[in-house]
């Protein structure tokens, strides 16, 4: 009997070195992970900090997963691809600069509200740098138009822009 497949999506940033070989590499490795299925990115933002102001800008876009990883087993993946990209996770530094930041932000049908792991994120809602690329990404014509999600989406719609979320483009390759 085949493993029931979960859409999820993940919050992808970098605001250190090589920011979009950064994402890149790690957009690259989530898809090979066994149990993630498909993965589909919004675009991409350039964004400023939150929280701790004197820092670089971010590179910022939400992805969309479809996985048959339970949501602890999917962060757990998540945050070794933080620690593979040099990530060291300082709770007294808890919004600084980072070469890698991946956030499991919603995951279907499923919520959490242990010490571990809080479904869904709980600032997803404060966060232009998300809310703007999960929108762009819920809206697209496609896998994500699931009625799942229409309650996400309703709750995107009337929610500004917000400043400091410009679009990118990432280099030609």
């Amino acid at each position: 009997m085949p493993e029931a497949s979960h859409q999820a999506f993940i919050g992808v940033g970098s605001n250190l070195g090589d920011r979009w070989g950064t994402v890149r590499r790690a957009l690259a490795a989530l898809a090979r992970e066994p149990g993630i299925r498909a993965l589909e990115g919004s675009e991409v933002y350039e964004t400023a900090p939150v929280g701790m102001l004197d820092q670089p800008p971010f590179l910022n876009l939400v992805a969309g997963v479809e996985t048959t990883l339970t949501p602890e087993a999917l962060l757990a993946v998540l945050q070794a691809q933080e620690r593979a990209a040099g990530r060291l996770r300082d709770q007294a530094r808890r919004w600084g600069p980072r070469t890698l930041d991946l956030d499991l932000l919603l995951y279907e049908g499923e919520t959490r509200g242990g010490p571990g792991l809080i479904l869904p994120h709980p600032r997803i809602w404060e966060r232009a740098f998300v809310t703007v690329p999960l929108r762009e990404l819920l809206n697209r014509a496609g896998r994500f138009r699931n009625p799942a999600w229409d309650e996400v989406r309703a709750r995107l719609a009337p929610m500004p822009a917000g400043p400091g979320v410009a679009p990118w483009t990432p280099p030609e390759e």
